[in-house]
């Protein structure tokens, strides 16, 4: 079994890729390679999913994907999971759910926490069920690309994750909102309908709006000043 240990070098820290694919190809068989079955990926199921899964599909069909189901999605996320499984049948999603259901949250922490306390909603609903599923996983996956936010413009190929004791995966960090679509449209990959209707970022009901921009996360925790659930750091 593989466990958490910090790759000596980094891998691709210099790496300035020049193909068409900026690189995330090579960084999935990459990851594939070095991690096999301990490779997990924290799939949220937006645009971005639907390339790192087909990518991804094609070095590892039965590759692991975890998807933090706060029972608090859209159905056009759900109906989109149930889309997939038929695309990729070989594929384990994992449905990760919260120790809290939505009533015992409420019980304990009051009606519509995510209103009052947001990172403590996210917490319990997204963060501690990630700290679970990666528990024993050497490395995982995601879909973070630097000119999203801010916070995410130094976002590197492989990266030590504290937080979840893990090596942080992330092949698309020089892709552009147009890469992504591009990809889509060119393989006609399914994709959550929500994105044709101002949706770029799709997390939550409570929490997910409209935004101006196709390619923002203005959308997410509007007047809260809020912009990460947690996971990213």
């Amino acid at each position: 079994m593989i466990t958490y240990e910090e790759p000596s070098p980094i891998p691709f820290a210099s790496w300035e890729p020049e193909d068409e694919e900026k690189g995330a190809r090579r960084v999935i068989q990459w990851a594939v390679e070095s991690y096999g079955d301990e490779l997990v990926y924290a799939c949220s199921f937006g645009a971005e999913a639907m390339v790192m899964i087909d990518m991804l599909a094609a070095e590892k069909p039965d590759a692991q994907l975890v998807f933090l189901d706060t029972d608090l999605h859209f159905q056009e996320t759900y109906d989109l999971i149930d889309r997939l499984r038929l695309r990729y049948p070989s594929l384990r999603i994992h449905m990760k759910q919260p120790d809290l259901s939505l009533e015992e949250q409420a019980d304990t922490y009051g009606s519509a926490l995510w209103k009052r306390d947001p990172d403590q909603c996210c917490y319990i609903r997204k963060v501690k069920p990630l700290e679970d599923a990666l528990t024993g996983a050497a490395a995982w996956l995601s879909g973070l690309r630097r000119d999203q936010s801010p916070s995410r413009a130094e976002t590197a190929f492989v990266q030590v994750d504290h937080r979840f004791r893990s090596i942080k995966i992330c092949p698309f960090i020089y892709w552009t909102w147009q890469d992504v679509w591009s990809y889509i449209e060119t393989h006609k990959l399914d994709y959550n309908p929500l994105h044709d209707q101002q949706y770029p970022s799709i997390g939550c009901i409570p929490c997910t709006t409209r935004a101006a921009d196709g390619d923002s996360r203005e959308g997410r925790w509007q007047g809260t000043g809020k912009t990460e659930c947690g996971l990213h750091r």
